[in-house]
């Protein structure tokens, strides 16, 4: 998924993995392929219908507005509030544990009866503190129950939640918490209420902070304990509670995602309740996720639930198909998610690319320190599972008896270092995912279900999954959704846009970014670029935004270009392609390094694999500092000998990589080259890297 938006250190995986034609409205696709038309006279019927708030548009950039709901053959389900969907999930599941929490090194779980009623007293308690009609309730914090319980206890009183990353610094919280007039910001502990305290007074709308970890340790005015916290609403009666949920419409807003803003301020991507449980409940469909009166699914939540993939995935679908969510620790990505999935064993993850890659490197690394007969048979069990699975695309194929040997004798040992053993379904979303990673861990028998969408579209828009997987889509369109394509080329690309009842309702306090972002016929423009195949199935392509136009006009997508090099050149971790408005193509890249276990900034102590890769060349490098600025000949040899290889399967000679340089740093969140979901920076990197970028085009 784009879903992107950007958090936790490039390197802080490492120790967690063992750890030109404009389409007609006639051209619209839906998922089974066949035309539609979605008129605004088909919309206003069907919303004239509905017990929904006054509205006259599909689009509003006021958190107190309406829109009207995109409700149509395709996709008829009534309309639900985000408090009707868990009542009906209360009613099925009552009984079943729903959120498990480790503490005191014991799993503790709760039932969603028990789930349900802590966000109500959440939400008495946010009444009692003053929480006004569609203002803002800031959490700012690693996963935990206590940020569900602030998430829907928040919507039930009538305000509207939105998540700060963690890795915030003090002034991108303030504009969050200030665009959103935040009237109560949760934070998780000491370090994260320093951040706020900072800027409290920047704040006028501010009423209360809320701290759901550790003890407080000073007395301020308006901080509470998350026990006093929970106990302040005990006067606040059921009715009043009850009133302000049954107020509530399902075209009204009650989730803000905040875009990284890689380009400009962020913006707040203002979702309705319809656009969160529609979204639930269809796209997790298409994800084969199982409701729990089936077979209970089971995850870890340890993405950052400011981000709509996180969000959706471990929130909101949880409720809606009564899943069994396990929080990790507060250092998953530090070293301790691995030992969390081989307590938990989920039967569902979703990791962003970065975090694939980065165990897949962590495997390798482990591969190569075996003995030569294990290193023997592992290499043949890969190379089974990976032929296999190439061949026998649908699930439900026959494999051939080799394949079940390796599998059963090696694979599933594997999958268990991983805590993976009891895993179905894997899921990579957020940015998209390198083909040596898919066909690595299809050689594990694991399959990344790609999925694609925004914050604007509440995450996917075109999943793939069991029955819905062809390499290297991103699957098909998610049911009831629709999609064109527009401004297509010679060569069927042109630019992904998106229909559907999981379009958002506006960009908050922005209306002109709104009006640029969907059309007057209420689509979005994604600013992807993309084709579509016969059968239906998705391929990205680049970004308008990234494409890369050279002084003489050619139109260069660096992405694939980026891929390659790394794909050739082992020790490479980044590469980023430059040229726009160029005579040339060149391209920064950053070396696989360790990273501070404190800190994850990027040492320039090479990785055990980058070393390995000099040791083969001859080199006894060990620092980047040994390398760049061409010291180490051999290695630098080797790296324009990979580049040479890339350019030779170049389109063009414009789109060869004519120079070079390695970078003295790899790129990572704090350094703020990548965003919170590791997607490249490019804005940023230009800026910071304008000086190395000039040298590389000086005469």
């Amino acid at each position: 998924m784009e879903i992107p938006n950007e958090e936790k250190g490039d390197d802080q995986i490492v120790n967690s993995m063992v750890s030109s034609v404009q389409e007609s409205m006639a051209d619209v696709q839906t998922d089974s392929g066949e035309h539609a038309s979605v008129g605004k006279k088909q919309i206003e019927e069907v919303n004239a219908g509905a017990s929904l708030a006054p509205a006259h548009s599909l689009w509003t950039p006021e958190a107190k507005g309406a829109v009207r709901l995109r409700i149509e053959e395709a996709c008829p389900e009534e309309p639900i509030t985000v408090h009707q969907m868990f009542k009906a999930s209360v009613e099925k599941y009552g009984n079943i544990y729903a959120l498990a929490s480790k503490r005191n090194n014991k799993w503790e779980k709760i039932t969603f009866l028990e789930y349900y009623n802590f966000c109500r007293r959440a939400a008495k308690s946010f009444i009692k503190l003053g929480l006004e009609r569609f203002h803002g309730v800031a959490i700012l914090g690693f996963n935990s129950a206590e940020w569900f319980f602030s998430a829907v206890g928040a919507i039930m009183a009538g305000g509207i939640m939105t998540g700060i990353y963690a890795t915030n610094a003090p002034e991108a919280c303030q504009y969050v918490a200030s665009d959103s007039k935040a009237n109560i910001i949760v934070v998780e502990n000491q370090k994260q209420l320093d951040k706020i305290l900072q800027i409290r007074d920047r704040l006028p709308q501010l009423k209360a902070i809320v701290q759901y970890s550790g003890p407080v340790q000073e007395k301020i005015s308006n901080l509470y304990s998350w026990e006093e916290f929970m106990e302040l609403g005990l006067d606040v009666s059921e009715k009043e509670l009850d009133d302000i949920i049954s107020s509530q419409k399902a075209n009204q807003c009650c989730v803000l995602i905040y875009t990284s803003g890689t380009t400009g301020k962020p913006k707040g991507v203002m979702l309705s309740h319809d656009n969160i449980t529609w979204t639930a409940n269809h796209a997790s469909r298409a994800g084969d996720m199982q409701p729990a009166d089936t077979k209970q699914e089971s995850l870890v939540s340890y993405l950052p639930l400011s981000h709509i993939a996180a969000q959706i995935y471990d929130l909101w679908t949880g409720i809606h198909w009564g899943e069994l969510v396990y929080f990790a620790q507060p250092d998953a990505l530090k070293g301790s998610l691995i030992t969390t999935l081989r307590e938990v064993c989920p039967t569902s993850h979703m990791g962003v690319p970065r975090v694939w890659e980065k165990m897949m490197e962590k495997i390798k690394q482990a591969i190569s320190e075996c003995g030569y007969m294990k290193k023997k048979v592992v290499t043949w069990a890969m190379s089974v599972s990976l032929e296999a699975n190439q061949k026998y695309m649908l699930k439900d194929d026959e494999k051939p008896f080799l394949f079940s040997l390796a599998n059963n004798l090696v694979l599933q040992k594997l999958r268990a270092e991983l805590g993976l053993a009891c895993c179905q379904k894997f899921f990579s979303g957020a940015a998209p995912i390198g083909s040596e990673t898919v066909q690595f861990f299809l050689g594990l028998n694991i399959r990344l279900y790609e999925a694609y969408g925004m914050s604007e579209s509440t995450g996917p828009h075109f999943m793939s999954g069991p029955k819905a997987y062809k390499l290297p889509s991103c699957g098909k369109v998610v049911p009831g959704c629709q999609y064109k394509m527009a401004d297509v080329d010679s060569e069927g690309t042109g630019e992904i846009c998106f229909w559907g009842r999981n379009i958002f309702m506006g960009f908050l306090n922005m209306e002109d970014k709104t009006r640029e972002a969907l059309d007057e016929d209420g689509w979005v423009h994604s600013g992807d670029l993309g084709k579509i195949d016969e059968e239906g199935f998705l391929y990205i392509t680049g970004r308008i935004k990234e494409l890369i136009i050279t002084a003489g006009g050619e139109n260069v997508p660096p992405v694939p270009i980026e891929e390659a090099v790394k794909k050739e050149l082992s020790i490479i971790s980044n590469a980023m392609l430059i040229g726009d408005k160029r005579k040339f193509l060149s391209m920064l890249l950053t070396l696989k390094s360790s990273s501070n276990t404190e800190t994850m900034e990027p040492t320039e102590e090479l990785s055990l694999e980058a070393v390995e890769y000099c040791r083969n060349l001859g080199s006894q490098a060990t620092k980047v500092s040994d390398i760049i600025e061409g010291k180490d000949k051999d290695v630098c040899c080797a790296i324009q000998e990979g580049i040479d290889r890339v350019n030779s399967a170049s389109t063009s000679n414009a789109q060869r990589i004519q120079k070079w340089t390695i970078l003295r740093k790899d790129f990572s969140v704090s350094g703020g080259e990548l965003g919170p979901t590791m997607k490249l920076r490019r804005p940023v990197v230009l800026e910071m890297y304008h000086k190395v970028i000039e040298s590389l085009y000086q005469e």
